[in-house]
């Protein structure tokens, strides 16, 4: 099977302004994620995805740099249209979908979804952190009987999905036009993991947890 790392990248971003290439320690944003892909050593290429080629600079050696359209970089564009764009570039078995905004992302979290998409029956991978509170919507109990309060531990788990990673299958694309499929596998994240870096204060967060060690 033939595996190809993607990480869309644009440099002028809303609400944090080149925040993918602003030093994080002593590297730019971006490398934090395309090394972990490196290290992982399972992708046949890993591409960097943008339309401007000032991002050359910022990749370690071996990343590819692959030139797209400046449509791409509108606010309203989403997944859907920059993925089909990269589909007509590089074809492969399997994706892997990168965030530069994930820095803490773990080489194994990456190397367990791949090899669950390889190796086993799951069509697509992706990244979540766990919630087990009392959440509320619209007024009502979300996950839990007010009437008979159960103790949070023993709560139904929510997922919510995080930015690190999504792997999948070339098929679960062309048929659902979506990156995770019917049949995904979720590897839980730690907090230190689930980070993702929007606006100065997630920024601000990574640096505090830089050198901080993930449990």
């Amino acid at each position: 099977m033939k595996i190809v790392g993607i990480m869309p990248i644009k440099l002028k971003n809303e609400r944090l302004p080149g925040k993918n290439v602003m030093l994080l320690g002593d590297k730019p944003l971006l490398q934090y994620q395309l090394n972990a892909l490196k290290e992982v050593n399972m992708c046949d290429s890993i591409n960097v995805y943008c339309s401007n080629e000032e991002i050359i600079k910022y990749l370690p050696e071996g990343i590819n740099f692959i030139k797209r359209e400046k449509e791409l970089d509108l606010p309203t564009s989403n997944f859907s249209q920059i993925f089909s764009s990269f589909l007509n570039v590089v074809d492969a078995d399997i994706y892997v979908f990168a965030h530069a905004t994930a820095p803490f992302i773990k080489t194994s979290t990456i190397k367990e979804c791949i090899e669950k998409v390889v190796n086993e029956e799951y069509d697509s991978a992706f990244c979540a952190s766990v919630i087990q509170d009392f959440l509320w919507q619209d007024g009502e109990p979300l996950n839990f009987d007010a009437t008979n309060l159960p103790r949070s531990q023993d709560i139904k788990p929510i997922y919510r999905e995080t930015s690190g990673v999504y792997v999948f299958k070339k098929e679960v694309f062309l048929k659902y036009h979506r990156r995770i499929g019917v049949h995904p596998y979720i590897k839980t994240v730690t907090y230190k993991e689930a980070v993702d870096i929007n606006n100065p204060e997630d920024f601000e967060l990574a640096k505090a947890m830089l050198n901080v060690e993930d449990l």
